[in-house]
């Protein structure tokens, strides 16, 4: 339970902090925690293809995820353009 708690919330700062990075504002809570949790996935493949590790730690995950997040939030910046 307390991993889920744990992930919600890197989730939801990561996507806040994206947020931030790409637009200068977070999308709310449900929004920042997606972006953010889906981040996470993406930005721990790309590190992971690059052969950058970071273990487990708290500041680790949520590098990758806000890695990961701005990268989401660019990709779809590039697809709102057309």
């Amino acid at each position: 339970m307390l991993g889920i708690i744990i992930t919600i919330l890197i989730g939801a700062l990561a996507g806040f902090l994206a947020g931030k990075i790409m637009k200068g504002a977070g999308f709310g809570f449900w929004i920042n925690l997606l972006v953010g949790i889906v981040g996470g996935f993406i930005g721990g493949n790309v590190l992971a293809w690059i052969g950058i590790h970071w273990g487990e730690t708290i500041i680790g995950q949520i590098v990758t995820a806000v890695i990961g997040a701005v990268i989401l939030l660019w990709v779809i910046s590039l697809i709102k353009k057309k």
